[in-house]
């Protein structure tokens, strides 16, 4: 009997405790298309970010063309990253989360030297992630930042 109660009582606090799903008359969701630099096909199911009330989720960047390495493309990726903020309104000191994927977790130092440099004041909380990229991509970096 006791079981069950427990059980009831965390199925309840479960239920009251997820979080609100976007009804469709809220807030619209604002989408920002990739640049047609970055985007070759503008029907493509992609968004470089999207804004819901006051938050802005950027889709991952790289560093694209350039010198190769990890720190010469963590620091092209997060000049798109403040590139794509201001754009949408925002900049990098609203930066609130980040997720770095790195293709080897071995070059997390390298990386972080570069991010610290973006990052003097507002520490956003960050996850780094070791995959694979595919191609020469050493780092690809996604954001949430406050509009």
């Amino acid at each position: 009997m006791l079981r069950a109660a427990t059980i009831l009582v965390l199925c309840v606090a479960s239920v009251a405790c997820e979080p609100a799903v976007p009804e469709a008359d809220a807030e619209p969701v604002q989408q920002y298309a990739a640049p047609e630099y970055l985007n070759a096909n503008p029907r493509a199911p992609y968004s470089e970010g999207v804004r819901y009330g006051g938050m802005i989720f950027l889709a991952g960047k790289t560093g694209g063309a350039g010198e190769s390495g990890v720190q010469p493309e963590t620091r092209r990726t997060l000049e798109s990253i403040s590139d794509a903020l201001e754009r949408f309104g925002s900049s990098m000191d609203r930066v609130l989360k980040c997720t770095v994927f790195l293709v080897d977790m071995a070059e997390w130092g390298a990386m972080n030297e570069v991010y610290a440099e973006f990052f003097p004041n507002n520490k956003p909380a960050r996850t780094a992630v070791g995959i694979s990229l595919g191609g020469d991509t050493r780092v690809e970096i996604e954001c949430i930042a406050a509009a």
